[in-house]
């Protein structure tokens, strides 16, 4: 191991320097959170809210931000995890991590077909795809519970349980070799494109999330845990900045044209057509890279605005991830029934808007309340019959 290359190998005794890093990164949790707002005000339909979104302002929206921060989460949880219990112990978390999200999915599932049930409304049922699942439910659940079927909004679910039931060997993988991983990763990304590779679905044949694609924000997310300190000084660069401000100008100025009006000469607004998002558009990666770029310039890990009631509010959804985001499906869906139909006019979208984004912090208020309800409970059991120490 001695004779590798330093730059591009990782002994399996050194403890990346992302691993032991002092407290809680606060901007991983309100960044999460901020995403989770978004998709929710993008999941409704017609939605005035949705304009506070970078959706229609750039070619990314919040799903790439979700998928990366995901992946450095799980590398820092996974890394941490794996230095604590050994790779046993990791695997048993990754596995276990997997198998919630399975479960949330499915029931997810359910949940949605009951709601659209109760609602009685075939439009809604044609636009959460849960006609097919209302009318043959046997054959839909079995291709549901080997991940080819999914409701409108339900898509990211699926990705997440496979990246996080394979995330030991992408670890493994990274320690030992984290550029060589990320340019494997960067290849595969680049064949998807080439040749148009899918993963099977039914009944429409395709994931609206191709893995084999949006994989690569995952294995980003964890190589910047392991390996982005020896490229920070590169990223933090005038030049770095230049390049992400006049991309992200281009962007708002493509967006723009394709949403409003026309901004730009109509031969150039129809060659560069929408980003295609099932595959992550090369696109769309890079104004998320500039995006990320701007953010770590003028966001540092101690920045006293993370402290204010509002990003509280959104770490403590981003804490909660995934019952969050299924209750947003929920609420995303329930508020296209009748009596919360938001195209009846701008003061119901933002009702809309503000209720479901308050609902969430609410519940994830509750969560947390119960997380730590329960961390007493554990605390005290375990003090029970101990001898206190002499002082």
């Amino acid at each position: 191991m001695d004779d590798r290359v330093h730059t591009s190998t990782r002994s399996f005794g050194e403890t990346p320097p992302g691993f032991g890093a002092a407290g809680r990164d606060l901007r991983i949790d309100v960044c999460r959170g901020i995403a989770l707002w978004w998709i929710f005000l993008d999941h409704v339909p017609n939605n005035i809210g949705s304009w506070l979104t970078p959706r229609n302002y750039g070619f990314c929206d919040a799903a790439e931000i979700f998928m990366f921060v995901s992946g450095v989460t799980c590398a820092l949880a996974y890394g941490r995890a794996r230095e604590r219990e050994g790779w046993s112990g990791m695997i048993g978390r990754s596995l276990r991590r997997g198998w919630d999200i399975y479960a949330a999915f499915l029931l997810l599932t359910l949940a949605c077909a009951i709601l659209v049930y109760l609602a009685g409304s075939n439009e809604l049922a044609d636009e959460s795809n849960t006609r097919i699942l209302l009318e043959h439910p046997g054959a839909t659940l079995a291709h549901a519970a080997i991940l080819q079927y999914r409701p409108v909004n339900t898509d990211v679910l699926p990705v997440f349980v496979i990246f996080h039931v394979l995330f030991a060997p992408l670890l493994w993988l990274l320690l030992r070799a984290p550029n060589v991983t990320l340019g494997a990763s960067l290849l595969l990304y680049a064949l998807v494109h080439v040749f148009g590779w899918r993963v099977p679905a039914w009944p429409n044949g395709v994931w609206f999330f191709n893995p084999l694609a949006w994989q690569l924000l995952i294995v980003l997310g964890a190589w910047c845990v392991i390996e982005g300190e020896k490229f920070r000084p590169w990223v933090m660069s005038r030049p770095a900045l230049v390049f992400a401000v006049i991309y992200l100008i281009f962007g708002l100025v493509l967006a723009q044209s394709w949403s409003i009006e026309p901004l730009v000469p109509q031969t150039l607004t129809d060659l560069l057509a929408p980003p295609d998002k099932s595959n992550l558009s090369p696109m769309r990666l890079l104004h998320f890279v500039a995006l990320a770029i701007v953010a770590l310039r003028f966001i540092p890990r101690n920045w006293e605005g993370l402290s204010t009631p509002v990003l509280n509010c959104a770490k403590c959804c981003g804490q909660n991830s995934l019952p969050i985001y299924c209750f947003g499906v929920l609420l995303a869906l329930a508020s296209q029934l009748t009596m919360l139909d938001p195209s009846e006019g701008l003061a119901m979208q933002i009702v809309v808007s503000v209720a479901g984004v308050l609902m969430m912090i609410v519940v994830a208020r509750i969560l947390n309340a119960i997380s730590i309800k329960r961390e007493w409970k554990s605390a005290g059991t375990q003090s029970i019959g101990k001898v206190p120490p002499v002082r």
